[in-house]
């Protein structure tokens, strides 16, 4: 027997994926381990879109509606898009291919935030699950599960659906064992607080207790995750993250914060982990995260002894970050503790906690008002994630961006946000390579001024311009209808937001 399958009768279902793939029908709805690239199954998606191209083959119809953490990896939500496998999928996706499935109406996309997932799912608002595939590390004698590098919503899958799949992969660092803290809330309407007091209390069990009868195939693996590399901090990065820094710092200055009392949220990305990196030569000390996604930089953080403490949900690394993790991962778990998403999201804790957010975003407008999910108003990009669990409930909620894009043809400040995801009531601080914008306490065209300032040079006379013809319009935010998407019809008509005649002079 495999020393990661000590069940016996579970070791007895073991087969391949291929044919572990004919417990998948046309039609169901199969919920997935995996968040950020993390922890997500291997092998059965791609069993699963092989079924699905033999199908289309004898012009029969063959999807599925696929429900995970977050995103996954190539070989996960890339293989079944471009299988044209997949009818629905929630809550978030990063895969290019199955992005232009859903702007181009070939396939449905929910944008859930991701604390409500499980729970709704579990409620029956989907209908019902027919299969939970999870990757694991470990299958024990009593057969509990060890859950490999991300938790996500593996608990209400499994809990709900009528049968179970579990991909045991050996890539994965057996000494991920101790690491997790597996917690149920209990259902509606009987539940209790969650007793998290501290970033990091353990409440649960180190393993996932499942329904052994509802396993129908076991599936060996050995399979790295999507580990998808950083890029080295560029100027503009190294800007913001000082920026960031320099708030924090006035927050200590103004007593809203200690050198050595600082709970942080990252967003992922190559700025927050600029971010991180920025925090290794600052005074801060005995950080810790309650977050969702561990990045190389609290790992960083974590050998240098500046972090103490990381709650999250999933790990976002880079190969060699995801190497250093399974070569240390006895280390690592006395500082890093993995949650179910349901609990590393969860409002109470997060408001509990007093951590600071930080999140990038698409776009922003003068007034605060956050787009972190579509481009031009209809496009979806990957979707809300955990922002907005984060920004609602955060002690402090900050975004971080640089302030152009596209060589300078988009904005990332504009008149008026093409798409709402956090509303000015939320969003609270907002960073780009020229300063930082605090908004906590202003009146929109107070905010409408700060906003400006971190806006880049070439659009600021632009969006005064703008809230110039908003005060003249009158009200107490001084909104120009007419005008309010004048830069998102530029970029349509012209593929840059600045006046043809700015354009010239900057040329």
């Amino acid at each position: 027997m495999s020393d990661r399958i000590l069940n016996a009768d579970l070791a007895g279902k073991i087969m391949s994926a291929e044919e572990a793939a004919n417990f998948i029908n046309n039609g169901d709805n199969v919920g997935t381990s995996g968040f950020t690239g993390a922890g997500y199954p291997k092998a059965m998606p791609k069993a699963i879109a092989a079924k699905a191209k033999v199908a289309h083959s004898r012009g029969e119809d063959f999807t599925i509606n696929l429900f995970t953490g977050a995103s996954t990896g190539d070989d996960a939500d890339g293989v079944l898009a471009e299988a044209n496998a997949i009818n629905f999928r929630t809550p978030y996706n990063s895969d290019r291919t199955l992005r232009n499935q859903f702007n181009a109406g070939e396939a449905l996309y929910s944008d859930i935030h991701l604390s409500h997932l499980g729970q709704q799912v579990v409620q029956g608002f989907f209908g019902p699950m027919q299969v939970a595939i999870l990757e694991v590390v470990k299958i024990n004698e009593d057969g509990t599960v060890v859950p490999s590098s991300a938790v996500g919503n593996n608990v209400e899958y499994a809990q709900y659906a009528d049968k179970i799949i579990l991909e045991v992969n050996s890539w994965q660092s057996a000494e991920l064992e101790g690491m997790h803290d597996i917690y149920e809330p209990e259902q509606l309407w009987d539940r209790t607080p969650i007793p998290i007091t501290n970033v990091g209390d353990r409440i649960g069990e180190t393993f996932q207790r499942i329904d052994t009868s509802k396993v129908v195939a076991v599936i060996e693996t050995n399979e790295a995750d999507r580990n998808s590399p950083f890029k080295e901090p560029d100027e503009v990065s190294k800007k913001i993250a000082e920026n960031f820094l320099q708030f924090l710092e006035d927050e200590v200055a103004a007593g809203r914060l200690s050198y050595d009392n600082y709970v942080m949220q990252s967003g992922v990305g190559n700025v927050p982990n600029a971010v991180m990196a920025g925090l290794l030569n600052s005074k801060f000390e005995n950080i810790t995260a309650y977050t969702e996604v561990i990045q190389d930089g609290m790992l960083d953080l974590i050998d240098a002894g500046k972090m103490t403490m990381a709650s999250a949900t999933s790990f976002a690394l880079s190969p060699e970050a995801a190497e250093r993790m399974n070569e240390k991962a006895d280390f690592y778990r006395k500082h890093i503790i993995l949650r179910p998403q349901a609990i590393s999201n969860h409002p109470e804790v997060i408001r509990r906690v007093g951590l600071i957010a930080s999140n990038g975003l698409i776009e922003a407008d003068v007034f605060g008002n956050v787009n972190s999910t579509n481009v031009s108003g209809g496009k979806v990009m990957n979707g809300i994630g955990g922002s907005g669990d984060f920004t609602r409930n955060a002690y402090i909620s900050s975004f971080v961006t640089p302030s152009v894009a596209k060589g300078g043809a988009i904005s990332a400040i504009v008149p008026h946000a093409s798409h709402i995801d956090h509303t000015e009531h939320d969003a609270m601080v907002f960073v780009s390579e020229y300063g930082y914008a605090d908004l906590r306490g202003l009146a929109p065209r107070q905010r409408a001024e700060r906003m400006i300032a971190i806006a880049h040079p070439d659009y600021r006379a632009q969006l005064e311009e703008y809230v110039e013809r908003g005060l003249a319009a009158g009200g107490h935010t001084p909104v120009h209808l007419p005008t309010a998407f004048e830069f998102h019809t530029r970029l349509a008509e012209t593929g840059s937001m600045l006046k043809q005649q700015d354009a010239l002079v900057e040329n």
